[in-house]
């Protein structure tokens, strides 16, 4: 099984609402959600969690990329602007640290247009546990 195709049976919650991981290198990851009214807050924009959610499937890839489970353990979002019914956005995930036991990483969330949705950094804590997979994609 691809590290694609775990993350995709095993991160239920993004799943679930709509996330879906389109490319893995190491250290870099690509997920995408096409937003629904499901996904809109009392204000009529799309709910930063999703935003939020979308970015940290994306951040899961990249942080277990290299074989080692890694779990997050400190995220920070930037919220620039709502995306839009309709519009698929995107979550590019680029590792700045590959550090043994502290990875980090930035990611960023675009619309179709490109423009910049948010922001979030990531940092990872690599356990001593293998995360077995047969292939990035």
């Amino acid at each position: 099984m691809s590290l694609l195709e775990r993350l995709s049976r095993d991160d239920r919650f993004a799943w679930d609402i709509g996330c879906r991981l389109v490319e893995i290198r190491e250290g870099y990851a690509r997920a995408q959600l096409k937003v629904e009214e499901r996904h809109l807050n009392a204000a009529g924009m799309c709910q930063g969690g999703v935003m939020f959610t979308l970015a940290d499937l994306a951040f899961a890839a990249v942080c277990n990329s290299r074989g080692i489970m890694t779990v997050g353990v400190s995220n920070n979002i930037s919220y620039m602007k709502s995306a839009k019914l309709g519009e698929t956005i995107t979550a590019e995930c680029t590792e700045l640290v590959d550090h043994h036991k502290l990875p980090c990483s930035e990611i960023k969330v675009k619309n179709d247009s490109g423009e910049v949705l948010a922001v979030m950094t990531g940092m990872g804590y690599r356990t001593a546990k293998d995360f077995a997979f047969d292939s990035l994609m």
